[in-house]
């Protein structure tokens, strides 16, 4: 039978997802709208059979959200292979976006047995641990910047890997008003932020992702970890080494990036 576009765009994006290669940009009219974009995303990720170790939100700065005149964030898969302890390496090409410092959840398996929506009242108690994490974003695509959430959303949210900082058990604290920062001394690079730019904060962040994991249908039978968007936006990568994020109240994580 023959491929239609859709079909070989999404096989495209796959393979240039498993062997680390750029392709060309895929075209416009898969990205412009968030709408066609999902399903370019669920397709690819439908045909990756590899291990899922959770969820990643995505266009949560609200500021961003109204710029690009969309109504919420967006969410993609996170796979193990691109899970890594803190102090690892990352290496960047030039498709790179630049690095994020977030706030992620680990999520119990008893979420998947829930009944009913999961609001800011009951949502703790799924929660089991907490942890600073380093983003680092790009594109499988020979292409730069952000001109819609469709471009992010298309090529598998833009995820590159993930560096997790020790974490801890969870606790209920004042995530929406916690400084962070992300910084390379030696190009004297650093940039601060606030977790209360995360989609109002992190924990609300997390509320849509299991909200729209749960529409979806989607059962992992496991613990899973939820990245739940940028406190100090997307930082360029101006220069290669030790990048280091901390986030008050819950600790430091590393990245080399080479």
């Amino acid at each position: 039978m023959k491929q239609n576009n859709l079909e070989k765009i999404s096989n495209k994006l796959v393979t240039a997802f498993l062997k680390n290669k750029l392709i060309k940009a895929i075209p416009n009219k898969y990205t412009k709208k968030i709408k066609e974009a999902q399903k370019l995303r669920k397709l690819c990720e439908s045909k990756i059979k590899l291990p899922v170790i959770g969820f990643k939100a995505a266009g949560t700065g609200i500021p961003l959200i109204k710029k690009l005149k969309e109504k919420e964030p967006f969410y993609a898969t996170v796979y193990k292979r691109n899970f890594l302890s803190s102090g690892k390496s990352v290496k960047i090409n030039k498709a790179t976006l630049g690095i994020e410092l977030e706030v992620c959840y680990k999520v119990k398996k008893s979420f998947f047995l829930s009944k009913g929506v999961i609001t800011m009242k009951n949502i703790s108690k799924y929660i089991s641990h907490m942890a600073p994490c380093i983003e680092v974003v790009g594109y499988r695509q020979r292409k730069k910047g952000i001109t819609s959430f469709g471009d992010l959303c298309s090529d598998f949210g833009a995820n590159v890997k993930f560096l997790i900082g020790a974490k801890k058990k969870y606790k209920r604290i004042n995530i929406g008003n916690l400084k962070t920062n992300i910084s390379n001394k030696k190009i004297n690079q650093s940039v601060s932020g606030n977790t209360n730019t995360v989609y109002i904060n992190p924990l609300n962040s997390l509320r849509f992702v299991l909200n729209k994991v749960k529409k979806d249908k989607i059962n992992l039978n496991k613990d899973f970890w939820v990245f739940t968007g940028s406190s100090v936006g997307v930082v360029p990568i101006k220069g290669k080494g030790l990048y280091t994020g901390k986030v008050d109240k819950l600790g430091s994580v590393k990245a080399v990036i080479r």
